[in-house]
């Protein structure tokens, strides 16, 4: 949520995250998504901004990339400026990647910005070219039905595990070429009519080539969680994000679900349901920037979707 902060406070702008900060300044602010994102589109931090999160941070599942594609949305709307998604997802990169300088991909940003299932292709140079998944909703739903998620408990820096599969890039490339692979073959499986328990002995394989790419990328206690479930009937799965923590998604079929949910009972189950719109702006007052602040007028809220 942002709006203009109105006049009765001593400070010229409030930001509440897991902290509030009440800053004068940009250089002030601590945050350093709220900092780049105001400085990169030149905005005063005359603010009330107010960030409402269902997720801990360093969770893997784009979490920091959602804070960031969202205050960029809920900043553009405040100014009246309708974006794109996809100017959405490149300014993200750019705030993350250049502005703050983490090590991280752009796969996070563009999956926030549009939404749905997408297929991504992505250069040398970073840019990305965003295709929708075209398939029939039941086939979807029929995926959908299929994936549990698993809070394993555990946090970890995403770039710090990032950097580390960087430099032995060169040196995997076999593994590299071959995860390529079987992206493509997800693809096919997925749009197909075939027996869609493929997805889960494809993601059980990508996962193997995953944890290849750096001692990091897993631990004994996911690596046993895991084991636990194909045990109990899964057929695949992969730690979501850049590994080492956060959480675990398994493929099975749904009447071994309990039987999975038994086995891993010392993990949070958390419900899922695919999320197809992306960010959006969910209140919108079009007059809130221009006009002189007055308590109670000024609210934009944008969410992103995950």
């Amino acid at each position: 949520m942002c709006r203009k902060l109105p006049p009765f406070f001593e400070v010229k702008g409030r930001i509440s995250w897991s902290k509030i900060e009440n800053v004068n300044t940009i250089e002030e602010i601590e945050n350093p998504v709220v900092r780049e994102c105001l400085r990169s589109l030149d905005i005063e931090p005359d603010l009330d901004i107010h960030y409402h999160g269902d997720l801990p941070a360093r969770s893997g599942l784009g979490s920091s990339s959602a804070f960031t594609v969202g205050l960029l949305h809920a900043l553009h709307a405040l100014r009246n400026e309708f974006v794109t998604k996809r100017v959405l997802a490149t300014e993200a990169i750019r705030v993350e990647r250049e502005l703050i300088g983490d090590t991280v991909g752009v796969q996070d940003q563009t999956a926030v910005a549009y939404g749905g299932l997408n297929y991504c292709l992505i250069d040398q140079q970073g840019n990305v070219v965003v295709r929708p998944v075209i398939t029939a909703p039941s086939r979807i739903r029929e995926f959908e039905q299929h994936l549990m998620l698993f809070f394993t408990g555990l946090s970890r820096n995403a770039g710090t595990v990032a950097a580390t599969k960087v430099k032995s890039f060169a040196e995997r490339e076999l593994q590299m070429t071959r995860i390529r692979q079987l992206t493509d073959r997800g693809l096919e499986a997925l749009q197909g009519a075939g027996d869609i328990t493929e997805l889960g002995r494809l993601l059980h394989e990508t996962w193997q080539m995953k944890r290849q790419l750096s001692s990091v990328v897993s631990t004994d206690a996911i690596d046993e969680a895991y084991e636990a479930a194909r045990n109990a009937g899964a057929i695949g799965g992969k730690l979501m994000g850049a590994g080492g923590g956060g959480f675990l998604m398994i493929f099975a079929p749904p009447d071994r679900h309990p039987r999975i949910i038994e086995a891993l009972g010392h993990l949070l189950y958390v419900p899922v349901e695919f999320e197809t719109q992306g960010s959006q702006v969910i209140f919108y007052d079009p007059d809130s920037y221009s006009r002189p602040a007055r308590f109670g007028e000024m609210r934009l809220a944008a969410n992103a979707g995950n």
